[in-house]
């Protein structure tokens, strides 16, 4: 079994932690400053944000197809790393300090940002995610990796998720627009030179290994590579099924903010965000003891269903019910980390897959194209759903009507629990085990050694 150093784990688990802050904060804090503080209209605010993740469509798979062809001394993937997190952290700290104007010039200054924001988050995203599978090889001790370096994300997240909170407690800011704007400000003062220095400490400390030459060849376009990466059949299985699944995923956590205050009547909304983090980064070490007894896709399956289990009772809460949805939070929390953690284990096994077939290393396409899945899922969870409650008759900081209120439960709770349930269907479908594993594994050290090409049917 290969190994990895504890401190190497950390120090490729630490950017997680810092590039959180492009997650709950941008996603769940950041929609409602813009449009309850700062001013922007609800739905102009969805469509930029549809808008400009549809952009990474094409973004994601060419950093990949960069970073997988890319030759410097210092690496394919750290160089991305390391200079693309200066121009994140600038585009971090603009977006969280709009200055004062009329509507539509924060519209302009908030679609600007946001845009910038997200390049820069696939410049180093991207290559830093492909960097994972080529640190081992190794079917469980993977699984650890990842864990680590998902445990770190859901780490981070739950600080910039508490951050806004802490802020004010720390500062003793008011509940007013002059309040948040102070609390936007200390978040990206703490959080824009963290990205930086957690990306360089990634950069120095982790070493790539040696780029072998391979039998495949390094032609194709851009077009046709991404063509070929299409027939693969488990990495098609695994995205498919993820991209559902995380489309259902983003809409909790898009709408949280107005279903707790709004549905539920509480104020509480940060301290189910902290409960249900906390709970995932808890309960994480046991699935992947899980994973490596009974199978990663098993796994897998199972923290969905225990995730979905338990959330889609939220749907049937009203006033009055906080207590209950803590609870409901709670056991859906447990299944939480897992889903992170085990399919980023799946997809670095159908990267190796993909060496098999065509004798190239290519993590960089895969990550591109699975980058693609999270923010498109991503996108449009937010998108849509700040669309449909724009015009089901939301207005801010009123009491909303019934219609409103229902759209709200619908959005967030009964339409991720079925986005899940798809999503468990399609990954049954998934063939690779720790037994393929292997043999895909072995295949590639004697396909390799001979100089041969091409490459077996896909397993299963």
């Amino acid at each position: 079994m290969e190994t990895i150093k504890a401190i190497h784990k950390i120090a490729y688990a630490a950017p997680a932690f810092a590039l959180a802050v492009v997650g709950i904060p941008v996603y769940v804090y950041v929609p409602k400053f813009y449009t309850d503080v700062v001013g922007v209209h609800i739905g102009a605010l969805g469509a930029i944000i549809l808008a400009v993740r549809i952009c990474d469509a094409l973004t994601d798979p060419l950093l990949g197809f960069l970073s997988d062809r890319s030759t410097t001394r210092f690496g394919r993937r750290r160089p991305y790393i390391a200079l693309g997190s200066i121009a994140l952290a600038l585009f971090i700290y603009l977006l969280f300090n709009p200055p004062a104007g009329g509507r539509d010039f924060e519209t302009w200054w908030f679609g600007l940002c946001v845009f910038f924001l997200f390049l820069f988050w696939t410049v180093v995203q991207v290559p830093y995610e492909a960097l994972g599978p080529e640190i081992t090889f190794d079917y469980d001790e993977r699984t650890a990796l990842f864990s680590i370096r998902d445990g770190a994300l859901i780490l981070g997240t739950l600080a910039a998720a508490s951050s806004p909170a802490l802020v004010r407690w720390a500062f003793d800011l008011p509940v007013s627009a002059a309040g948040e704007r102070l609390t936007f400000f200390w978040i990206s003062a703490l959080y824009a030179p963290l990205v930086i220095l957690f990306c360089w400490w990634c950069a120095f400390a982790i070493q790539e290994k040696p780029r072998s030459e391979p039998w495949g060849g390094l032609g194709g376009t851009l077009w046709q590579r991404l063509r070929d990466i299409s027939r693969n059949r488990p990495f098609r299985i695994l995205v498919l099924s993820y991209t559902i699944a995380a489309f259902g995923s983003n809409l909790p956590a898009t709408l949280i903010l107005y279903y707790v205050q709004y549905v539920l009547e509480s104020q509480h909304a940060d301290l189910f965000l902290l409960l249900y983090f906390v709970t995932g980064i808890v309960f994480l070490p046991g699935w992947i003891k899980l994973a490596k007894k009974f199978e990663k896709k098993s796994t897998w399956i199972g923290s969905m269903l225990v995730n979905t289990g338990a959330f889609i009772g939220v749907f049937f809460l009203g006033p009055g019910d906080a207590w209950l949805y803590g609870i409901l939070v709670f056991f859906s929390g447990i299944g939480f980390g897992a889903t992170l953690a085990i399919p980023s284990a799946m997809q670095a096994d159908v990267i190796d897959y993909d060496e098999l077939l065509t004798g190239e290393r290519r993590e960089g396409q895969y990550v591109g194209l699975w980058a693609i899945a999270k923010k498109l899922s991503a996108a449009l969870g937010i998108g849509l759903a700040l669309a449909i409650l724009g015009s089901s008759g939301y207005a801010p900081n009123v009491e909303q009507n019934e219609q409103v209120r229902w759209t709200l439960r619908v959005l967030y709770a009964l339409t991720p629990s079925v986005c899940n349930l798809v999503a468990i269907a399609i990954a049954f479908a998934y063939p690779i085990d720790r037994a393929t594993h292997q043999a895909i594994r072995a295949a590639i050290m004697k396909r390799g050694s001979a100089g041969a090409t091409g490459g077996p049917p896909p397993p299963g």
